[in-house]
């Protein structure tokens, strides 16, 4: 598929066909893409959970249902044949930078210019949900509830250094494909040459 027919393409997609599940050599491939995402430093400080059974899917909204409220969370009711959650790990950054060749004291929060261990794991993100576009697939980045984390992470074994940014739902489509082009901000709104040319915030 064309780059530019893959960015008209991307949408978020909620509703899947559960019982057709994404071929292994495909999951294979949408893992190698996120890879290939820029990192700081080249850092590549991130990991990635890999949710492709049944019995994965259901621990998974087990364990990011909150108690109260949980229907306007969709990571507790997402129903998708594949799951990728990914992760930064601010940790390996912090000892990346205090490397020779930076040679730089950066375990004072406030002297990053922003949190690049999670810039760089949402780089990733978006070359997964692009790669699943070419494949034919539909995908839906998500949050996951901050209050279920640490059950999130009890019931995948995922080590206290590894955050998750959020999760990506992944598979067929079972929702009719629409063009959301004109629900987008006119790019005059968002974009600014040579000088912030707007008059609000």
């Amino acid at each position: 598929m064309e780059f530019r027919e893959v960015l008209r393409r991307r949408r978020m997609v909620r509703r899947y066909d559960e019982d057709r599940r994404v071929p292994p050599d495909v999951v294979e491939r949408l893992v190698r893409a996120a890879l290939r995402a820029p990192s700081a430093g080249f850092t590549q400080g991130w990991g990635f959970l890999v949710l492709d059974s049944p019995e994965d899917i259901v621990r998974f909204r087990q364990a990011a249902t909150p108690d109260e409220d949980p229907d306007r969370w969709f990571a507790a009711n997402v129903r998708a044949p594949l799951i990728i959650v990914p992760h930064s790990n601010q940790s390996i950054y912090v000892a990346r930078y205090e490397q020779p060749d930076k040679g730089l004291d950066k375990r004072a929060d406030p002297s990053w210019s922003a949190p690049y261990w999670d810039i760089d794991a949402g780089f990733a993100s978006l070359l997964i949900l692009l790669t699943a576009v070419d494949e034919g697939l539909g995908a839906c980045f998500f949050g996951i509830p901050p209050e279920r984390i640490d059950a999130y992470r009890d019931a995948f074994g995922v080590p206290d250094a590894f955050r998750p940014i959020g999760a990506i739902s992944i598979g067929y489509p079972a929702e009719p494909a629409r063009d959301i082009s004109a629900d987008r901000k006119p790019v005059d709104e968002v974009v600014h040459r040579g000088r912030w040319n707007s008059g609000g915030a």
